[in-house]
């Protein structure tokens, strides 16, 4: 059964809160809209925010023309067009994964593959660590695939303690548990337990547990987090697909695990995961978050990109 839910602290009533707290009602209040409304308003926002987002529109513009080099000019911007609209279904997406109901998700059409390979990695009593990337939707497949599988997450603190508050108490209702950057023991506990961890290293975090691999051709500073986990709870890491189809609905699949995983070369274990998640953006590349400067670290002496 999932974890219980934070008690809740009474601090977070203070004035100061009372804005987050707005903000939490309406993320709730889109939670009730028919999923259909939620992806047509969604990438209308999105586009309409979009020319007051420039900085953001030029990370992505700087993201597609380093990973997509093969494409002409029209076809890049019509990928950033609607990598906007996808920013503004990412909010409904969130809302439906954190606050909608049990019943509204039974309805979405969704195609879950390869749960074979978990039974299989369960059979031989290992955990099994669930690798994705940062796609619009990602919180509402974990939730998706929670409804197939036991799962926990692997998650960091929001800013906001009012949002961090909700969200977590939001996860646990479905989730096992969820583990932060700094409960390494227990996240490595759970695994050898037979537990199975979703979670997305495909960020710059400018952390030192992190090394430059490759990622659409481009060294990317990556967490070698995949590799460690791995070595120290003989978990299998399996690649977790996750697409919304042309009609709304969403196609999860799951991986056989990587073979040979761990090795002794941790910068040639986080390549192959690189090259996983690369795998799942070319399949769905509109639906990825491009608005996150994914390469802001660079190698010594390699000029910045954005």
């Amino acid at each position: 059964m999932p974890a219980s839910p934070p008690a809740f602290p009474r601090k977070l009533l203070a004035p100061r809160h009372w804005s987050a707290w707005l903000g939490i009602g309406v993320v709730r209040a889109l939670a009730w809209l028919p999923p259909r409304w939620l992806l047509d308003l969604g990438g209308a926002f999105g586009t309409t925010i979009a020319p007051l987002l420039r900085s953001r529109e030029r990370v992505i513009r700087r993201n597609l023309e380093a990973c997509f080099p093969e494409l002409d000019a029209g076809a890049r911007e019509d990928l950033r067009r609607e990598s906007n609209r996808e920013l503004g279904r990412m909010l409904g997406e969130f809302a439906l994964g954190w606050f909608g109901s049990d019943a509204k998700l039974a309805r979405l059409d969704v195609q879950v593959d390869g749960l074979e390979h978990l039974a299989a990695a369960r059979a031989q009593g290992r955990g099994v660590l669930l690798v994705g990337g940062h796609f619009s939707h990602l919180e509402l497949c974990a939730r998706l695939i929670s409804r197939q599988i036991r799962i926990a997450g692997m998650y960091r603190k929001m800013e906001s303690a009012v949002f961090e508050y909700a969200i977590l108490q939001a996860r646990l209702r479905y989730a096992d548990t969820m583990f932060d950057k700094y409960a390494l023991r227990a996240t490595v506990k759970y695994l050898k337990q037979g537990g199975t961890i979703w979670y997305a290293p495909d960020q710059d975090l400018r952390g030192k547990d992190s090394v430059f691999a490759p990622f659409f051709g481009i060294p990317a500073s990556t967490l070698t987090a995949t590799h460690h986990l791995a070595r120290l709870s003989g978990a299998a890491v399996m690649p977790f697909f996750h697409r919304r189809t042309p009609t709304g609905g969403y196609a999860l699949r799951l991986e056989a695990p990587l073979a040979d995983f761990p090795s002794m070369d941790v910068t040639a274990d986080t390549a192959r995961v690189n090259a996983a998640i690369e795998r799942m953006v070319r399949e769905a590349p509109e639906q990825y978050l491009w608005a996150h400067k994914r390469f802001k670290t660079r190698p010594n002496g390699a000029p910045p990109l954005y």
